[in-house]
This record gives C-alpha cells, sequence and structure tokens, in this order.
C-alpha cells in the first residue's frame, strides 16, 4: 500500500510546494500630535519677569531705597552749595567771619540804642520834649540816608584810576553794594550824593550815576568804619581784585574825617502816605 501524498492536498496547496506571501495591512495606530516650539533663553527670561509678581516686601525695600536716595540728592546739593566756602583760604575764612561779627554787632547796637529811646520816652518827666528831640534827631538821620542834607565822620577814599573803557558801570555798582554791606553810611562819587534809589548807567566814558555824568579817576567818600570798609573792598575776588584785572587802579585811604556834602533835592512822594494815626 503507497503512501504518497498528493500535491494537490490541502496540506501543500501549491503545486510547486512553496506557500503564499503573507500581506500585512498597515496597523491603525493614534493619530500623531504636532509638538511645541522649543522655547529660546531670552523668551523663557521674559516669561519670568513680565507680567511682573510684587511682594510687598519689595514695595516696602523699594520705598526705603527711594527715600535713601532722595536723602543723598539733597546732602550732594548741600555740599555743593558751600563748595566756595570749602576752597577758600584760612585767612579770607577769618575775615568773612568777622565781617559778619561786625554786622551783628552793629545790629545789637542799634537794639540797644532803640531801646533807650523807648526807656526815655517812658521815664521822661517831659514826654512831649523828648518826643521832639528824637524826633529831630531822626529826621536828622534820614536826611543823611536820603542825601538831603552833609554828613562827616570817619571812613575811607576809594580812588579808580584806568582808561575809561577799562571801567564800566556795573564795577562802580559792585563797589557801592559792598561798601553798604560793610556798614556805609554816606556815600558820594564825585559831586554825586549816592542814596538808596541811585542807578547807573552807560559804560566806558558815558557813564551816568541818576542822570548825571562822571569821569575817571571816580573818588569815593565813604563814611562809615574805616576797620569794616576798607577789608571788605580788598578780599580776595572783590572790587579791588577785580578792578586791577581790567588794567584799572584803586586805592583805599582811612580817614577820622570824611565829609560828605553833596545834596539831592528832598522829594515830595505822589502816592505814599504815612500810615500812623
Amino acid at each position: 500500500m503507497s503512501n504518497d501524498v498528493n500535491p494537490g492536498t490541502p496540506e501543500n496547496p501549491d503545486a510547486d510546494g512553496s506557500k503564499p506571501a503573507e500581506q500585512s495591512a498597515p496597523a491603525a495606530g493614534p493619530e500623531t500630535q504636532p509638538t511645541a516650539p522649543q522655547q529660546t533663553g531670552r523668551q523663557r527670561l521674559t516669561a519670568g519677569l513680565w507680567p511682573p509678581r510684587v511682594s510687598r516686601a519689595q514695595l516696602i525695600v523699594a520705598l526705603l531705597l527711594f527715600v535713601l536716595g532722595l536723602g543723598l540728592a539733597i546732602q550732594v546739593r548741600s555740599t555743593s552749595d558751600n563748595s566756595a566756602l570749602r576752597g577758600a583760604r584760612q585767612e579770607d575764612l577769618v575775615r568773612i567771619l568777622d565781617e559778619l561779627d561786625d554786622r551783628t554787632q552793629r545790629l545789637e547796637d542799634e537794639k540797644a540804642r532803640l531801646e533807650t529811646q523807648r526807656s526815655e520816652l517812658e521815664s521822661s518827666s517831659d514826654q512831649a520834649e523828648e518826643a521832639r528831640k528824637q524826633t529831630q534827631e531822626k529826621e536828622r538821620q534820614l536826611g543823611i540816608l536820603a542825601g538831603t542834607v552833609a554828613a562827616e565822620g570817619p571812613g575811607i577814599t576809594l580812588t579808580v584810576r584806568g582808561a575809561e573803557a577799562a571801567v564800566e558801570s556795573d564795577m562802580l555798582l559792585d563797589a557801592i553794594q559792598e561798601l553798604r554791606a560793610a556798614g556805609a553810611e554816606a556815600i558820594q562819587i564825585n559831586d554825586v550824593r549816592v542814596v538808596a534809589d541811585s542807578y547807573f548807567t552807560g559804560s566806558g566814558a558815558d557813564i551816568e550815576i541818576d542822570g548825571t555824568k562822571v569821569t575817571a579817576p571816580y573818588v569815593f567818600k565813604v563814611i562809615g568804619k574805616p576797620e569794616d570798609l576798607e577789608p571788605a573792598l580788598n578780599i580776595p575776588g572783590g572790587v579791588v581784585q577785580t578792578l586791577e584785572k581790567e588794567q584799572a587802579t584803586a586805592t583805599v585811604a582811612r580817614s577820622q574825617k570824611i565829609v560828605v556834602d553833596a545834596l539831592r533835592p528832598a522829594k515830595r512822594p505822589d502816592y505814599a502816605q504815612s500810615s500812623s494815626q
């Protein structure tokens, strides 16, 4: 009995004995998702800083830093304002302090004088006569200040010489201001009385004081304490040094008798009236 196997049986479906090729279908998987773009370092830093997240402690620190900066700014400004005095020499500082002491002393003397007048008025048996005397003395003092009466006393003579183009009207005005600050009570330049409302115009050969022309040499007659007036003109950077830089000369001479006799006419005010009853 034969055990041959038929090539056409199901155990060997292909005639040539090879198995059919297997075909696999693509496996169905989940849909792929798009990946987010990767951020740069700058973008991550910006995202971390904005919007700002400020805590209470940070606000307090910021406020304290602001107050500290404001205090430092004020300190620096105050220091810069005093830089001129910081750079001055010791002898200049001593001279400035002496001038301040002299001005303080003059104010104290004036205060004492007024208090004495008040006491005399209160204690005098003839108050009317005492008031009349004090009124006359006050009128004389006001006349000196207004330039309507002559005056004499200790003081200095300031003589300014030089080319007419070297001296300007503002230089003469600076000298007047320095003298007044040092306690000058009466001032005359050449033949012109200088008072509180005096004004200077022009330059060079056309300088005028209160409308009156003055020419070099300019002679200042000043009544006051010589020990205060002369140093005020000779301070570093003052009137004398300024004139010397402009090729002019300024000489100061003390005297125990200076006569200021140039007068100004008394003017009656048009609108101002006394408010005393």
